[in-house]
C-alpha cells in the first residue's frame, strides 16, 4: 500500500512540474506571439514548443491561442491563463528571491534587457561574467521599448528620462551625438560647414523600432532659420550598419560619441558641425522598484555603476 501512495506522490509531483514548464512555455509564446521566436528564447525547436502547448491545452481542456497561417492571438481563455501563470511563476520566483536574500550569494539567473549597442555593454558583461560566475545572464538585445514589470526582466539599460513610476534607476553616465563622415566622403563631396549644406549630402538614418519615425539630428538653428530637410538615402535601426556605412565612405550619420570614438582617434571618421549639435544623452540602469534588491540585481547594478563611471561613456 505504501509504494502505491508513493507512487501517486511522485506522479502528482511530475504532473506539477510538468505543468509548470508548460505555463513557462505557454507564457514566452504569448509574450512572442510566435512558436518559432519562443523556441528561440528557450533554445528548443518550434515543433517541441507547439507539442507542448498542445498537450498544456489537451490537459486542460481549452484552446489557448487561435493560430493562423500568419499569426497566433490569445483566446478568451489563454488570455485569463496567462494572468494567473504570471501570477504562479511570479510567486515561484518571489520564492526563490527569498531564498537568495538568505544566502546572501550572488546566483542565479539574471534577466536583463539592453540596447543594441554591442561595442558599449559586451566587455563590461564579459567582465561581470567572469568575477560572478555563479550568476547566469539572460541577455535580451533589442532597442524597442520593453515593459520591465510585465515582460519579467530583472533589469534594463536604456538611454533618455524615466518615464515609468513602477522602475528604480541609476545613472551610468551621458554621451553626446555626433555627426561624422569618412575623410574620403569628404574629399569627394566637400565639407558641410552650416547645417543647411546637409540637403546636399548623403545622410544615413535611423528609425526607432517603437514609432517607425525617423531620429531627428539635433542641430541648432536660428528662430528665423528654416529646419533643414535632410535627403534619406539609407535608414536602418541600429548603429552598426551606419557605422559601417560611414567608415566605407558611403554618407554621413548621427551617432553617440562613444560608438565613433576609435575611428575619430584613428582619423577613419571626422566630426562635422560640432558647434551645431546640441543633445547629450543620460544612460541608465533601470529595475522594478517593488521588488527586493536580490544579491545578484545588487551585484550587476553596482558593477555597471562603477565601470561606466571608471569609462569615456561616463563624460570622463
Amino acid at each position: 500500500m505504501s509504494a502505491v501512495v508513493i507512487g501517486d506522490r511522485g506522479n502528482q509531483s511530475g504532473r506539477q512540474m510538468e505543468s509548470l514548464s508548460g505555463m513557462a512555455v505557454f507564457i514566452q509564446v504569448a509574450e512572442t506571439r510566435s512558436f518559432v521566436a519562443a523556441g528561440r528564447l528557450l533554445g528548443v525547436s518550434a515543433s517541441a514548443v507547439g507539442k507542448r502547448v498542445a498537450r498544456l491545452e489537451e490537459r486542460l481542456g481549452v484552446r489557448l491561442f487561435h493560430r493562423s497561417t500568419r499569426s497566433i492571438t490569445l483566446t478568451s481563455e489563454g488570455a485569463l491563463f496567462l494572468q494567473r501563470s504570471r501570477r504562479v511563476l511570479a510567486e515561484i520566483d518571489a520564492a526563490e528571491r527569498e531564498l537568495t536574500l538568505t544566502a546572501g550569494i550572488p546566483h542565479g539567473r539574471l534577466r536583463v534587457s539592453l540596447p543594441l549597442v554591442s561595442s558599449l555593454v559586451l566587455p563590461i558583461l564579459a567582465d561581470f561574467m567572469q568575477q560572478y560566475p555563479a550568476v547566469e545572464l539572460d541577455l535580451d538585445f533589442a532597442d524597442r521599448k520593453v515593459d520591465v514589470v510585465e515582460e519579467g526582466f530583472d533589469a534594463v539599460v536604456r538611454t533618455g528620462e524615466l518615464s515609468d513610476s513602477r522602475l528604480s534607476a541609476r545613472l551610468l553616465g551621458t554621451f553626446r551625438i555626433a555627426l561624422a563622415g569618412a575623410p574620403d566622403y569628404f574629399a569627394r563631396h566637400g565639407m558641410p560647414t552650416k547645417p543647411a549644406d546637409l540637403a546636399q549630402h548623403t545622410c544615413l538614418h535611423y528609425r526607432y523600432p517603437n514609432t517607425g519615425k525617423l531620429e531627428v539630428w539635433p542641430l541648432r538653428r536660428d528662430p528665423d532659420e528654416p529646419e533643414v530637410r535632410l535627403p534619406t538615402s539609407m535608414i536602418c535601426n541600429n548603429i552598426e550598419t551606419r557605422l559601417c556605412f560611414a567608415l566605407r565612405g558611403r554618407g554621413i550619420t548621427c551617432l553617440p560619441d562613444f560608438a565613433i570614438r576609435d575611428a575619430v582617434r584613428d582619423g577613419r571618421l571626422v566630426t562635422i558641425l560640432d558647434e551645431y549639435v546640441e543633445r547629450t544623452v543620460a544612460f541608465r540602469v533601470l529595475w522594478p522598484a517593488s521588488r527586493h534588491m536580490t544579491p545578484k540585481l545588487r551585484v550587476f547594478i553596482d558593477f555597471l555603476v562603477q565601470r561606466f563611471a571608471a569609462s569615456e561613456v561616463a563624460g570622463k
